[in-house]
């Protein structure tokens, strides 16, 4: 079927306009967390509204009203699990993967490459676009929670306390608490 009727097209003007201010709204609402580098569970959110989104374009049974609430209630629950997991070490180790070296001090770290199922290649990469010509200059390149590579390159200083909290890397938490 090419054509319904003037009425559908009508209505997927109307209400997607009006979905469209809203869900716009609702995200200035929610604040800056909802548009920022997404983790898993940001990833799920963004997916879950488009779902909605498309569905209450789409889905002539479906008002507007019931389609806001849908996304409000997804908007809702983003804000209140990221308010927990600010506040709360076990919601956050529940809903955000750590951090995990790849690289450190000279060495590829095979098995954790592996498990993150990163090539060689995809690190000498990131290396190479952060103008860095030889590992050498490397301390360490870190798979972050997003999935982005950092690239930490070595410096003068033995302190380490960017990478406290990687996993793969052994840091000298005495070092640092004796020098405060």
């Amino acid at each position: 079927m090419l054509f319904g009727s003037w009425s559908e097209i009508g209505r997927i003007l109307l209400v997607g306009t009006l979905t469209y201010i809203l869900l716009i709204a609702f995200m200035r609402i929610s604040g800056k967390r909802t548009l920022s580098k997404m983790n898993i569970f940001d990833f799920v959110v963004t997916i879950g509204l488009g779902s909605v989104f498309a569905t209450i374009l789409l889905d002539k049974t479906l008002s507007l009203a019931t389609g806001m609430t849908a996304i409000g209630l997804m908007l809702s629950l983003q804000y209140a699990v990221s308010w927990l997991t600010v506040r709360f070490d076990p919601v956050k180790r529940l809903v955000k993967a750590s951090p995990v070296a790849v690289f450190y001090h000279g060495s590829f770290l095979k098995e954790q490459m592996e498990h993150a199922r990163i090539d060689k290649s995809e690190i000498l990469q990131n290396v190479r676009e952060k103008g860095i010509a030889s590992m050498d200059g490397v301390m360490a390149v870190v798979l972050e929670t997003n999935g982005d590579l950092s690239v930490i390159q070595k410096s003068d200083k033995q302190n380490e306390d960017a990478l406290q909290n990687v996993k793969g890397i052994p840091i000298h938490n005495e070092k640092s608490s004796g020098s405060q």
